[in-house]
């Protein structure tokens, strides 16, 4: 059995790996942890997630706790539910394939439950006892209205922009299309229906192939702007009026600046993975930027620590502290589109001046001892500035790399940027080269 008890979330194979016995004891275990007396519970389409739902709420309810069950929903309506309720767990595999699933917790405020609250969690799992005598109840609560109305406070431009949006069939399909029905643009759904067999692709953006029926389709309809979404909806990736993908961390750069307008010197976090041209522009801007290592509790947990105002991920989450310190896709879209209504320019040309050094995008190479390799890196580039906020980062002055660890599987995920795409395909190259031998 793969370990499913995870540095950010519980997630395995369903039902090898997870099924109803395991969800019914952390379901238990989670009131337990966090002695709540209420636990709200969300789940996204997958076929497993109806029973794993049930069993994780006849859980909850025996340990003597409140379910408050939102039903549909994706992650960010999730985290907008919970900020309201004492604790949470939605049912979800995120950008995982369909025979996936997991759940992604959380405590009062949506603060998140991390890895070692997991180890915590997965501790009372392995040594449960009798249940409670007191039982729970379980109340319905609709909040989609609710969460709709909320992101539509956030849209600011009136420009009627002609807008694809590919949710790969999954969590963004059942939210995105009923905001954008309350707006004034021409909104193009391209796999919208939610069907979590994924019979176009899958809800993955951060795999390119899946990202080429939006950029035809947006060249094709003459469309301003594509949107891709993930599994549970929290992820967003865009497409420009060319059909260009834009970088997530080019995206990070952009909405930052908005924020520096009116919020001068605020803090905006941004993964280490990131392009150099991330913290020199928030400095430009008169921010304070700060770096922040991968991983969406960690990332919440340092905007907590330090009030940012905004993060931004390579990975495609965007967190904001008007929604919870949590992720927000619709936020995102906003900031995008308001920006390009109040300038009148395109995506693309808004981004052009931030594409300044060549990036090699993350390269996964499989390393059996994994620390070992890292260990040979660093003392190969000992003579470069080394910061290990998360795996090994080497800076120099015209070029630098990120060489991490996968949290669960035997992979050493690389990125290398450079001033110039000789000195990038180099260095890549060489780095390469180190990994993959013996």
């Amino acid at each position: 059995m793969a370990e499913i008890f995870r540095a950010y979330d519980i997630r395995g194979v369903y039902p090898d790996d997870l099924n109803e016995e395991l969800a019914y004891k952390i379901g238990r275990a989670f009131v337990k942890f966090l002695n709540v007396e209420e636990v709200l519970v969300g789940r996204d389409g997958r076929l497993s997630s109806p029973s794993l739902f049930d069993s994780l709420v006849k859980g909850i309810i025996d340990e003597g706790a409140d379910v408050i069950d939102i039903g549909l929903a994706s992650t960010p309506m999730f985290y907008f539910a919970a900020s309201h309720a004492k604790s949470g767990i939605m049912i979800t595999a995120s950008h995982n394939p369909k025979q996936y699933n997991g759940f992604k917790m959380c405590g009062k405020n949506v603060s998140p439950i991390g890895e070692l609250e997991i180890k915590e969690i997965k501790k009372i799992v392995e040594g449960l006892g009798d249940i409670n005598a007191k039982k729970g109840k379980i109340i319905i609560k609709n909040v989609l209205e609710e969460f709709i109305n909320f992101n539509l406070g956030f849209m600011k431009t009136s420009k009627k922009f002609k807008i694809v949006v590919d949710a790969g069939n999954a969590m963004g399909g059942f939210t995105f299309p009923k905001i954008f029905e309350r707006l004034e643009v021409d909104f193009i759904p391209l796999y919208c229906n939610v069907d979590f067999n994924f019979p176009n692709h899958e809800a993955n953006p951060l795999n390119f192939e899946t990202l080429k029926d939006l950029q035809r389709k947006v060249v094709e309809e003459n469309a301003d702007i594509g949107i891709a979404l993930d599994g549970d909806g929290d992820r967003c990736f865009f497409i420009d009026e060319k059909g260009e993908i834009i970088n997530c961390d080019l995206i990070t750069a952009l909405i930052a600046g908005e924020f520096l307008k009116e919020n001068p010197e605020c803090t905006i976090l941004y993964d280490l993975r990131s392009s150099k041209i991330v913290p020199e522009y928030i400095e430009l801007a008169g921010g304070n930027p700060m770096m922040c290592r991968v991983g969406h509790t960690f990332i919440k947990k340092q905007m907590r620590e330090q009030d940012a105002l905004f993060a931004g991920e390579l990975s495609g989450h965007f967190y904001y502290k008007d929604h919870f310190f949590t992720e927000s896709t619709f936020m995102t879209t906003a900031f995008v589109l308001n920006l390009m209504g109040e300038s009148g320019k395109q995506l693309s040309e808004l981004i052009k001046g931030l594409k300044k050094y060549f990036s090699s995008e993350e390269i996964n190479s499989e390393v059996e001892n994994k620390e070992d390799k890292i260990k040979e890196i660093e003392d190969k580039f000992k003579d470069g500035k080394i910061v290990r906020i998360d795996g090994l980062s080497v800076y120099y002055d015209d070029w630098w790399f990120n060489l991490r660890m996968s949290n669960t599987e035997p992979l050493l995920r690389l990125n290398v940027e450079a001033n110039t795409k000789g000195l990038m395909e180099e260095k890549r190259d060489e780095l390469l080269e180190i990994i993959r031998s013996g």
